[in-house]
C-alpha cells in the first residue's frame, strides 16, 4: 500500500506518480492524507487501482477517471468525477455543484447532498445521491441515470435527452421538456441494479421512486417558433 501526505509533498508529484501506473501495476492501493481542499487530486487516472483520500477535497477531484476506484472521506468541491469514463467514485460527505458533469460512464455515489447542476450534460454515468440535489440538475443530460433518495431542486432535467431520472422525494419543479413518466418493470429492475451497486438495495425499494424523462418535444422543429430563430 502506498501512502502520500500532501502536506509533505507536492500534489503535482502525486498525480504524476498515479499517471505513470500501468494497468498491470502491483501498486493497487493508495492512501492520500492532508488534502485540505486542494484542487484536482487524483485526476486522469487510467489504471485499476484503489485510491482513498482522507479529508475534504477541492475542485475536480477524480475528474476524467478511468478504471480506478476513488473514495473521498470528506466533502468535495465543484466537478467531482467530471468527465469520468469508467470506474467508481464514492464521496462520503456532501458535494458542490456539477458533480459528475459530462461523465460518460462509471458510478458516482454521494452519501450526502449535491449542489446545483448535478449530472449536467451527463453522457452515460450512473449517479446515486443519498441526500438531495440542487437546481438545474441533469440539465441537458444525454444518457445514464441519476438516482436521488432525497429531494430535487428547481428545473430538474431541463432540456433533457435520454437520461433516466429517479427521485424518491419531492421535486420543486421540472425543467423544459422534462416530464414524469410511468415506472415500468424494466425501470424498477434498472433502478434496483443501481441501488444494489451503491450498497442500498436492502435499505430502499424501487417502488418508492418516481421516474422522470424527456417529453421529446424539443427534438423537433416547430414552424410556429420560426420567428425566434
Amino acid at each position: 500500500m502506498s501512502s502520500y501526505d500532501l502536506n509533505q509533498a507536492p500534489l503535482r508529484d502525486l498525480n504524476r506518480a498515479l499517471h505513470a501506473l500501468r494497468p498491470d501495476t502491483n501498486e493497487t492501493h493508495w492512501t492520500i492524507t492532508g488534502p485540505d481542499g486542494r484542487h484536482a487530486i487524483a485526476v486522469g487516472l487510467d489504471a485499476p487501482i484503489s485510491v482513498e483520500i482522507e479529508g475534504n477535497v477541492g475542485y475536480y477531484c477524480a475528474g476524467m477517471n478511468k478504471l480506478a476506484s476513488v473514495v473521498i472521506n470528506g466533502n468535495a468541491g465543484v466537478g467531482v468525477a467530471e468527465n469520468m469514463m469508467s470506474g467508481f467514485v464514492h464521496v462520503r460527505g456532501d458535494v458542490s455543484q456539477s458533480a459528475g458533469a459530462t461523465a460518460h460512464g462509471g458510478l458516482l455515489v454521494v452519501d450526502g447532498n449535491a449542489g446545483a447542476r448535478c449530472g449536467i450534460s451527463m453522457k452515460g454515468i450512473d449517479i446515486v445521491v443519498k441526500g438531495s440535489i440542487g437546481h438545474m440538475s441533469a440539465f441537458m443530460a444525454q444518457a445514464g441515470t441519476l438516482t436521488v433518495l432525497g429531494d430535487a431542486g428547481e428545473a430538474l432535467g431541463d432540456s433533457l435527452y435520454e437520461a433516466r431520472l429517479y427521485v424518491r422525494g419531492s421535486v420543486k419543479s421540472l425543467g423544459a421538456d422534462c416530464i414524469e413518466k410511468e415506472m415500468r418493470d424494466e425501470h424498477r429492475e434498472q433502478l434496483y441494479a443501481k441501488l444494489q451497486a451503491a450498497g442500498l438495495a436492502g435499505e430502499v425499494s424501487p417502488s418508492e421512486f418516481r421516474r422522470y424523462g424527456s417529453a421529446r418535444r424539443l427534438y423537433h422543429f416547430n414552424v410556429d417558433n420560426a420567428g425566434a430563430y
